[in-house]
């Protein structure tokens, strides 16, 4: 059996450098936090401010303790709750450039034949086809709403994704 005397308590939110104004701003802060990451290491540090150990906070936020840790320290650096949120990421380059709307009216002005299409109209499917081939937008089936779409069509809608 583990003796639990070894192990050192808790250091109190005082001793960690927290005030009661902390509390209050992060308190605030979780109010107007949208983003679930940055929500979950407000609510850690906070917690650690009310005087919870950083394990039992850790387990709280749904956390790990040395995830806890950094943004505690994180935070008592810079004292603001934006010190919390993640660096803006690159993410993936877009497949197609945006579309328009004034780039959607010329293609919809424009008659199908001209762009080499055999169509006197457009038609939703037709129009997506045609922005796919001029790399517009990356388009995708959506579900369609009727029972069964008749043969040929694609049914559905056209979307940017």
């Amino acid at each position: 059996m583990r003796s639990f005397r070894c192990m050192r308590p808790a250091r109190s939110p005082a001793e960690l450098g927290l005030t009661a104004y902390d509390r209050r701003k992060l308190e605030r802060a979780l109010r107007q936090a949208r983003d679930a990451r940055h929500f979950r290491r407000l609510l850690a540090i906070k917690l650690i401010a009310e005087g919870k150990g950083p394990g039992e906070a850790a387990h709280l936020a749904a956390l790990s303790r040395p995830t806890v840790y950094y943004w505690l320290e994180r935070y008592l650096a810079e004292r603001t709750p934006s010190a919390l949120v993640d660096a803006p990421r690159p993410g993936r380059p877009r497949a197609a450039s945006p579309l328009s709307s004034e780039r959607l009216r010329e293609a919809v002005r424009a008659s199908p034949e001209k762009a080499g299409w055999a169509s006197h109209g457009w038609t939703v499917a037709l129009l997506c086809t045609h922005l796919r081939s001029k790399g517009f937008v990356t388009v995708r089936r959506a579900p369609s709403r009727r029972r069964a779409d008749p043969p040929g069509t694609t049914g559905g809608s056209c979307r940017q994704s």
